[in-house]
């Protein structure tokens, strides 16, 4: 008598655990019979699906189920008579509320005493987050190709055009490797920021940090964060102003002048735009003859054309003895981050160095 005793005290202490474990679960544990009647339902299942227990026992499942997947369940129901565990897989749900979320789901059969199937349990597990992480980890990729694609596009149009442009091959291999080292900075601003964008002082004085002369320079503008394609032709722009300034301007001396402001303000069509302006004096002196021409090549494309054009602007470069000024217009839409909720341009045009 102690025995059976102490055996169905044991028997119902194991139903108890089995009880809390399926209540205390964090995934949706539900049964069902054969008919797709639920007959439990777990406190997981109500947090998923948005029912309480009462108002689940006692129906059909398929109002968990979207019309377009219902077949789902009587493939399952027949499996399940089969005998047979349907192994995890994925499908959508319906909540209470009308949402919709993402599931993975395990069938197995229920047997009676006798070993007669007589319904089957079901656990779902919400797995709406880690689809959505899946999803922007895609979108990531996709980003990053196409970044990858035009970043190959940028330094295949530097090669052929700084090829047309040198005849040694030492002056050749530094300008591309200068060239490649500019876009590498850039590229570093905006992976420090996931992709975010960059600002403009940050981009300026990332650009121009190999010239020195840090104090010639000044800097005046608003606070702007640049989007990914900005930043990189405003700096292929300002790489390019930087080493003629470094060669022939103010910063091949101590003596010259940089000043680089911005602002914002109304276009003739009503919209905002940026006006960006460079501007360096440098002194003069006397029997100083050096060919102008030499100082126009790749850069004066990347200024008159390649980053214009990029930002859908305009730009002015002038030169004049003891003076150079680059200044840049463009839709103010075309170049700083969009604020949160305005439309993101879904993809950035192509340089083009050419004629």
């Amino acid at each position: 008598m102690t025995e059976l005793a102490s055996s169905g005290l044991i028997h119902i202490t194991a139903d108890s655990r089995l009880a809390a474990i399926v209540e205390s679960s964090f995934d949706a544990i539900i049964s069902k019979d054969l008919n797709s009647v639920i007959t439990s339902w777990n406190g997981a299942a109500q947090r998923m699906f948005g029912y309480a227990a009462e108002e689940a026992v006692g129906r059909s499942v398929l109002m968990l189920i979207p019309d377009h997947l219902k077949d789902e369940e009587a493939d399952i129901i027949g499996r399940v008579r089969n005998g047979e565990v349907v192994a995890s897989y994925e499908t959508i749900r319906r909540r209470k509320d009308g949402g919709i979320i993402a599931v993975s789901l395990t069938v197995s059969p229920i047997r009676n005493e006798s070993g007669e199937i007589i319904g089957a349990s079901k656990i779902a597990r919400d797995i709406t987050a880690s689809k959505e992480s899946e999803r922007r980890i895609r979108l990531l990729l996709r980003e990053v190709n196409h970044r990858v694609k035009n970043q190959f596009a940028v330094i295949l149009s530097m090669v052929r055009e700084t090829s047309k442009r040198s005849t040694d091959p030492r002056e050749f291999e530094a300008l591309i490797r200068s060239r490649i080292m500019a876009l590498s900075r850039s590229h570093d601003l905006l992976v420090n920021s996931e992709w975010a964008g960059a600002s403009l002082f940050d981009l300026i004085q990332e650009q121009l940090k190999p010239f020195g002369h840090e104090e010639q320079v000044s800097l005046s503008g608003p606070l702007l964060t640049l989007q990914p394609n900005a930043v990189q032709n405003l700096g292929m722009a300002f790489h390019e102003l930087g080493t003629n300034s470094s060669k022939y301007g103010a910063l091949a001396g101590d003596v010259g002048r940089l000043e680089i402001t911005w602002q914002i303000a109304a276009g003739v069509s009503g919209k905002r735009e940026i006006h960006l302006v460079w501007d360096e004096t440098m002194p003069v002196y006397e029997g100083d003859r050096r060919d102008e021409s030499t100082r126009k090549g790749f850069g004066t494309v990347v200024l008159q054309r390649v980053a214009p054009q990029s930002l859908n602007g305009s730009a002015v470069l002038e030169r004049s003895p003891g003076h150079l000024s680059w200044s840049l217009t463009a839709p103010l839409d075309s170049i700083i981050v969009p604020q949160l909720g305005a439309e993101i341009p879904a993809a950035e045009p192509e340089p083009s160095f050419g004629p």
